[in-house]
């Protein structure tokens, strides 16, 4: 029986869900297989694998299980991270660029701490980033259509696994967790 006093909330980002018709995943299977994983209070937000649950759980532990539930029942392979709210608010409260507009701000979240803290990306124009230990900020005034900063070149460059939301996406993410 669970303690609820280990409870603890977090949100967790699954990486390629319902992107180009790829790794299809209704949120609706999705919270069942969590739930059956022994998950509480479990929302998804919008297709693209965004998830606030409750577990008394280690985030290394809940990640695994998530990773292996999905393999086994859709037979995906989706990295999974998982962020507990206080990590989530100084995400937000440490972005170093400006919030003015927020369809040009993005976190892109890391499996874990990047060994490399500085790499160069060419010819990003007025696009910045700042990887700061488990996460990059990223800045792109002209949008992110045209940008060279992608989940991507982060994997390669740092050696982990990211996943990118944008402002709103990370705003709601925190309200729905703390709600």
């Amino acid at each position: 029986m669970t303690n609820n006093n280990n409870m603890k909330t977090y949100i967790v980002l699954l990486r390629g869900i319902n992107v180009s018709g790829k790794n299809k995943l209704p949120m609706a299977d999705l919270r069942d297989l969590l739930t059956e994983l022994g998950f509480q209070n479990v929302k998804t937000y919008i297709q693209s694998g965004n998830i606030i649950l409750t577990s008394d759980e280690s985030k290394t532990t809940i990640c695994k299980k998530i990773k292996d539930g999905i393999a086994t029942k859709f037979g995906y392979d989706v990295p999974v991270i998982a962020k507990t709210i206080s990590e989530w608010k100084k995400a937000i409260k440490n972005y170093p660029f400006p919030i003015e507009n927020e369809k040009i701000v993005a976190f892109t979240f890391l499996d874990k701490k990047s060994e490399i803290a500085e790499i160069e990306i060419k010819n990003i124009g007025d696009d910045k980033f700042k990887i700061d230990k488990d996460l990059v900020y990223i800045y792109c005034p002209n949008g992110f259509g045209k940008s060279k900063i992608t989940n991507n070149l982060f994997e390669k460059k740092l050696k982990v696994i990211a996943t990118t939301r944008n402002l709103r996406t990370t705003l709601k993410l925190l309200e729905l967790a703390e709600i």
